[in-house]
């Protein structure tokens, strides 16, 4: 007769005892399967087994078990050596969640935050301490707001101690990040505990592990906070230089939360690069005129008429490559590229005003057909690097892809330009190309190649 579908053999051995070989009907409860194995070796209270996995991860497959209870009572034994054991196993067996709803239901996991914030524990001892306590939380049966600013300020001191255990800072780096991944209210806390200079400090370390756990809580916080603290505080430098040009190899979590912290920061220009110009806006009107002044030379603009001084600036705006010269802010409504693009082309004039100048007066010399379009080459070489930076993507959960050369600069967007633009008037040069063939300059594959070669 063949075997049913829901039943399966499996090996059941218990220390000091014989293995069993039994026929397991996956369609009872568990309870009555322990019974059974228990009654074979006439073990008395079957409540108080549990079933575990031998190979992988040896987690428990029931609600209930003697573990839970044990290691509870282990963990206050006046033994240190018995409390030692407990809390080793507690932090190895704490990874699965059955038996941590059994442990937290007895009220475990405030003991191993009594043993934090007592911190009379050897080094050792409170490792297996902080390590139990984060696998148990991380399964979310508790609440992070539920702590005290007591345990908060223990485990900040741990981060902030010059002379600690290594292994007790690395897990409390642990502990703290996922404090600010899981709660809001905890956050301002946090930072008041551990500052960002602080976290500069540790990712200058040579242990790699405190190192990539710095670095995760530090883009943890800084999704909170603005960004501006990369350049006030020079922290692209210190990534730069003791993390990836570091002589230890880098590890795929540390690639990880660099492409985060990247991705992060260049989604602050998502607000501008969906906002299209306005048109009746003072301060971008002004922003416009001024890429035009320092295109041109405009001593005499004051003393021109009305009339004049509006055909002026129109031939001139057209010269610099605007479609509506008579009223260039509508070429920078569409969006995206949206303000970014005025904001690539003003930095490029006032950052390099040599090579500005060089590209208007080398296609002012040009025939009117073979003339760069400045500012439409411009929209359109933004708009790509949006693109290609993925700026207004959330950042993946896996991604890990990240770009050496953006922690070496503040304006990772606007230098790109600055570069590929002068690629791009080079190109155009190079191909006689005229405003007809303006697409065919714009290939994709030479519109990414062009901004791949500084990436």
């Amino acid at each position: 007769m063949p075997q049913q579908k829901d039943i399966v053999k499996i090996a059941i051995q218990m220390p000091g005892a014989y293995p069993q070989l039994i026929q397991l009907d996956q369609k009872k409860p568990l309870s009555a399967v322990i019974k059974e194995v228990c009654d074979k070796w006439n073990k008395p209270d079957p409540e108080n087994y549990a079933l575990q996995y031998t190979d992988g991860v040896q987690c428990y497959i029931t609600e209930s078990g003697r573990c839970a209870e044990d290691l509870y009572k282990g963990i206050q034994s006046s033994d240190s050596g018995v409390r030692c054991d407990s809390l080793k196993l507690l932090a190895a067996v704490s990874t699965d969640i059955t038996f941590a709803q059994e442990f937290i239901s007895r009220d475990g996991h405030s003991l191993l935050v009594q043993i934090v914030e007592g911190a009379s524990e050897e080094p050792l001892l409170m490792t297996h301490a902080l390590t139990g306590f984060l696998e148990l939380m991380d399964h979310g049966i508790v609440s992070w707001e539920n702590l005290s600013s007591v345990f908060i300020k223990k485990v900040a001191s741990f981060v902030n101690a010059n002379a600690v255990d290594a292994s007790i800072q690395q897990v409390s780096l642990a502990i703290l990040e996922s404090m600010v991944q899981s709660s809001s209210s905890l956050f301002p806390q946090i930072m008041q505990e551990v500052s960002l200079e602080r976290l500069i400090t540790l990712l200058q370390v040579t242990n790699l592990q405190i190192q990539t756990k710095a670095m995760a809580l530090l883009v943890a916080l800084l999704q909170t906070t603005l960004l501006a603290f990369l350049s006030k505080k020079n922290l692209r430098m210190y990534i730069y230089k003791n993390i990836i040009h570091s002589s230890m190899p880098m590890g795929d979590e540390m690639a990880h939360y660099l492409y985060v912290l990247q991705s992060v920061s260049l989604n602050l220009l998502e607000s501008r690069m969906r906002t299209p110009m306005d048109i009746y806006s003072q301060e971008q009107r002004e922003t416009l005129q001024g890429l035009r002044q320092a295109a041109f030379e405009t001593e005499s603009e004051g003393s021109l008429n009305n009339e004049r001084r509006r055909s002026l600036c129109a031939k001139e705006f057209r010269k610099l490559g605007f479609s509506n010269n008579s009223n260039p802010g509508q070429d920078l409504i569409r969006i995206p590229p949206g303000l970014l693009a005025l904001d690539t082309m003003s930095y490029f004039s006032t950052r390099y005003p040599d090579a500005f100048s060089r590209f208007v007066l080398e296609n002012s010399s040009r025939e009117d057909k073979h003339e760069c379009p400045f500012a439409r080459s411009s929209i359109q070489l933004t708009l790509i690097l949006c693109e290609i930076l993925r700026i207004g993507e959330p950042p993946s959960e896996t991604g890990s892809n990240y770009h050496p050369v953006f922690f070496s600069q503040d304006r990772l967007l606007e230098e790109l330009f600055c570069i590929c633009i002068q690629l791009v008037n080079k190109t155009w040069k190079e191909m006689r190309a005229t405003q007809e063939d303006f697409d065919k300059v714009w290939h994709p594959l030479f519109g990414r190649q062009c901004c791949y070669i500084w990436l």
